[in-house]
């Protein structure tokens, strides 16, 4: 997402840009780490599952399972402290694990950070298992995964959660906690923004910090980003969402630094911050050792997964290859040299849109692919949407981080849609911070009489600023204003929200993708309650998006 360098007053000093090296990490972050974990006896020396359990990328016959054991007391996150200690695992048809699948040993170990993972093969596709780990006679608690469907198999429906954009400090996940209450999802979707990068009050949160970062800076380091994983997985609402269906994770900036590119972000500092390349590096070690997520080229999370004859679901990596984003002066948004996913990820999407034999291809996308033009919005709420969206307040008709900013690849893949007539194109999406129900024109300056070439949901954060917190407007009132504004410049825009926090639950059948949306009663509550917003759907064959008035 596209961010203000810093949202405090403070100014930008090399002191409070200090790299904390690995060497003083422990010293640094022993107290505040100690303080997020979950309830643990001090004097208690056994091994611990304090960070939940996890589930990731299912297959038909397998899927790949996740922990992190605390062996020893002071083996904290990124601490790089701790025995190596075998940890055993075990799968089971049912949750009193009597009916067993499969069961094997992982050493964990300081160089992973006493992460481990499974990946379990020769399970039976479409099936509900359990599963738990046990270090040290320990036990861990018990755990729901799922499989894919079989790849010819026919599916009459798949429901999946929808999420992005989790920043600690603004808010409770309890989105999270309210999807982890249902009991239809075959599995959850991240689009991104897992974590934040940020130092404690250096992004928006409504001018109020809910609770704290840890650690409290900005996580620059291998032992940071390690440090930051862990405490996001003391949450309770998300340790429960993990344990109750497996996720299928992308990365988009805040996993490394806001808006970040293939050769640095803006966030970084080169030099005072350390080398982009060795940054970069240590976010994607920490991701892979703290997410259930298979890599399928290293050091990537594109990947391709199916769901039997019913869908196949492309998930995109969108920083690690893109050139830098346009800012004034340095090069142009329809520039063919520029380049949002890279060529190798860019053929490899098109081949398997082309090739693919189900009757849904979506398309697991950080950024929005649909063309955005911000209109006539009065100055009081412009300046906040261009604040937003990293956009000069002179005025500037696009978001240059997303699509937008890489016409070329767009333009590429839209006529691939076209050209070969493939159908059914559905882009999932996160990052903007706002829900949206959208047609992918072909031409967005002559649409509706330009075809529409697919069709895209975008789910709003789960706790990131959105346009009322920048304003500090009631919920529901700068949406009222904007979002007519927005659609009368942007005829491809059926809906946006531009306000509300909460998650999606995307439904499919062979003749329709629906998604429901749902909003939460206020992001800074730990109870916060949830409720049916809107739901829009696409119809097979249609490329384009209708309302539909009741949810799935």
């Amino acid at each position: 997402m596209t961010t203000p360098r810093r949202a405090t007053h403070e100014p930008l000093t090399p002191r409070r840009r200090t790299v904390v090296k690995a060497a003083a990490a422990t010293a640094v972050l022993a107290g505040p780490l100690a303080a997020a974990l979950p309830a643990r006896a001090a004097s208690e020396t056994a091994p611990a599952f304090l960070h939940g359990l996890a589930s990731g990328d299912p297959l038909p016959d397998g899927v790949l399972l996740w922990t992190r054991v605390t062996p020893v007391p002071e083996a904290l996150p990124g601490s790089g402290l701790g025995p190596d200690t075998p940890v055993e695992w075990v799968i089971a048809r049912d949750k009193a694990l009597t009916d067993i699948a499969a069961k094997g040993t992982v050493t964990a170990t300081a160089a992973s950070d006493h992460t481990v993972k499974a990946d379990v093969r020769g399970l039976a596709p479409a099936t509900d298992y359990w599963f738990r780990f046990s270090a040290g006679g320990t036990d861990s608690p018990v755990a729901r995964t799922r499989t894919a469907p079989a790849a010819e198999a026919s599916v009459a429906n798949l429901r999946f959660g929808v999420v992005s954009c989790a920043n600690w400090e603004a808010g409770y996940f309890a989105s999270y906690r309210h999807l982890a209450t249902r009991n239809d999802l075959d599995a959850w979707l991240h689009l991104g923004d897992y974590i934040y990068e940020y130092g404690t009050g250096q992004y928006g949160t409504r001018g109020k910090v809910i609770r704290p970062h840890v650690p409290a800076h900005e996580i620059t380091t291998l032992a940071d980003y390690r440090a930051r994983h862990g405490n996001y997985k003391t949450d309770a609402d998300l340790r429960a969402l993990h344990a109750k269906a497996p996720v299928i994770a992308i990365w988009d900036d805040h996993e490394f630094a806001n808006d970040s590119w293939s050769g640095g972000a803006e966030n970084h500092t080169e030099g005072a911050e350390g080398t982009w390349a060795n940054r970069q590096a240590a976010a994607k070690q920490a991701y892979f050792e703290w997410m259930p997520v298979r890599p399928a080229l290293a050091g990537t999370t594109y990947r391709r997964l199916r769901f039997g004859k019913l869908a196949d679901l492309s998930l995109l990596d969108l920083r690690s290859f893109r050139s830098q984003q346009v800012k004034v002066g340095n090069g142009s948004v329809d520039d063919p040299a520029r380049t949002i996913t890279g060529r190798a990820q860019l053929d490899w999407l098109k081949a398997g849109l082309k090739s693919s034999d189900t009757t849904w291809k979506l398309v697991g996308n950080s950024v929005m692919i649909s063309p955005f033009a911000i209109g006539s919005l009065a100055a009081d709420i412009f300046k906040p949407l261009a604040k937003l969206l990293g956009l000069p307040e002179e005025g500037l008709a696009l978001n240059t981080d997303q699509w937008d900013g890489y016409t070329d690849d767009r333009r590429e893949l839209l006529a691939h849609l076209r050209t070969n007539a493939i159908s059914n194109t559905v882009f999932l999406t996160g990052d903007i911070h706002m829900a949206w129900a959208n047609d992918v024109p072909v031409d967005a300056g002559t649409y509706p009489l330009s075809p529409s070439a697919a069709t895209e949901f975008v789910v709003t954060s789960v706790t990131s600023d959105n346009l009322d917190d920048l304003t500090n407007a009631p919920e529901g009132v700068i949406s009222a204003l904007a979002s007519p504004v927005i659609r009368a410049a942007n005829r491809h825009v059926h809906w946006v929200d531009t306000d509300r926090h909460g998650y999606g639950v995307l439904d499919i059948t062979p003749t329709r993708a629906q998604m429901d949306y749902y909003t939460l009663s206020d992001k800074t509550k730990q109870n916060a309650t949830s409720a049916w917003s809107r739901s829009y759907r696409t119809l097979t064959g249609s490329q384009r998006v209708e309302r539909t008035y009741d949810p799935v």
